[in-house]
């Protein structure tokens, strides 16, 4: 047995040779569908060709509030700035899993601290928040600083620049999927990059955004982005949205 298993070898040895032999670099080339040609804004500021804007500061005809009446915020320049007690704002196309950028900046006189200052967020789906908050040099629950999933998740991170500096968010979501029973068959992801910086990492979402009490878990289709009006004026600019 001792002596066959050197030639056992050699043949398995020149089996595989042989087999690498007949593949050819050409099986492993895929070709088709061949990827949507899709270009780049010039600069940071300005989105990619086959984005939906949402604002850029020429009109709010993409918002609403709530009740579906026009939006009441303050236009200011290219930012539009939360009317505290007009209500939060939401898109008026509904929207699945996406790219989303955004700008903001929380008011350049500090007011308040922890939650009071420069407080808004960002509802995915109209469900899932991603908290803004002026966090720079202010202390406040770390899941609910800047770059947290609200009351979920703590971000990887604090990115803030200085009070009425501008922020971005590039914010990509996978949205769920449910079982005929109505809990997740895939729960919500989402990754957001604060100011370059990864906050969130492909971090799972455990359901709905709630204030006090633990996560829920709502069977939903596509949904709105939703900017919240918690009081304070946050401003905003350069919303644009990819679908995915």
């Amino acid at each position: 047995m001792q002596k066959l298993l050197p030639l056992l070898l050699a043949m398995v040895i020149g089996s595989l040779s042989l087999v690498c032999q007949e593949i050819k670099p050409e099986a492993t080339e895929v070709w088709e569908p061949e990827p949507a040609i899709v270009t780049p804004g010039d600069s940071d500021e300005e989105p990619p060709s086959d984005a939906i804007i949402l604002y850029d500061g020429s009109n709010t005809d993409a918002w609403q509030h709530s009740d579906g009446s026009a939006v009441q915020w303050t236009a200011e320049g290219n930012a539009l700035v939360v009317k505290a007690k007009s209500g939060s704002i939401k898109s008026v196309d509904n929207f699945g899993s996406m790219q989303l950028h955004i700008e903001w900046r929380t008011p350049t006189e500090v007011i308040g601290e922890s939650q009071g200052r420069g407080n808004s967020g960002v509802y995915i789906q109209g469900k899932y928040e991603v908290q803004i908050l002026d966090s720079y040099d202010n202390r406040t629950y770390s899941n609910g600083q800047a770059g947290s999933i609200y009351k979920q998740a703590i971000p990887l991170a604090n990115a803030m620049r200085g009070p009425g500096e501008w922020q971005t968010y590039d914010i990509i979501y996978q949205a769920p999927t449910f079982t005929n029973d109505s809990t997740y068959l895939t729960p919500p992801y989402v990754t957001v990059i604060h100011n370059g910086v990864v906050v969130q990492n492909h971090t799972e979402i455990k359901g709905t955004t709630e204030y006090i009490g633990a996560p829920k878990v709502v069977r939903h289709d596509d949904g709105p982005i939703m900017l919240q009006d918690h009081g304070n004026p946050t401003a905003f600019r350069n919303i644009w949205v990819r679908k995915l």
